[in-house]
């Protein structure tokens, strides 16, 4: 293994966080939202990843972490009565989104430390590579 592979190691780890980070902010900024109708009402996303791995069968070594992709929450919209919102079905009904706000607050704190983490990672691979360059002086 190439002494630079850790640095694309911790890259893909802090890129998939991001994504995980972004994704959590767009539920937060979406969980207050409403709408007349439960197809239409904002569902909470996640990040799916997915290990990057070299080389074939079960012995291959894991080289970083990919995004493979965001899926929509399949939970139901709650529903809320209120007949005096302008957004409300015939029945009086409004749909609030499936996010819950606890669950995406400690998901951004794990991501957050996650890519902190990553940051650490690299940075002591750095000072590793700059003190082996300094006992050559």
């Amino acid at each position: 293994m190439s002494s630079f592979k850790i640095f694309e190691v911790a890259g893909s780890g802090m890129s998939a966080q991001s994504v995980r980070l972004n994704t959590t902010a767009s539920n937060l900024a979406n969980a207050d939202s409403v709408s007349g109708d439960p197809n239409q009402v904002y569902r909470a996303k996640h990040p799916l990843f997915e290990a990057i791995r070299n080389g074939l069968g079960a012995n291959s070594a894991t080289s970083g972490v990919s995004v493979r992709g965001i899926v929509e929450d399949q939970a139901p919209p709650s529903a809320r009565y209120e007949p005096g919102n302008p957004l409300a079905d015939a029945n009086g009904y409004v749909y609030a989104p499936n996010v819950n706000t606890v669950e995406e607050m400690v998901d951004m704190i794990s991501a957050s430390r996650s890519y902190q983490n990553n940051v650490e990672v690299m940075n002591t691979a750095k000072d590793m590579m700059l003190a082996t360059l300094r006992l050559g002086q």
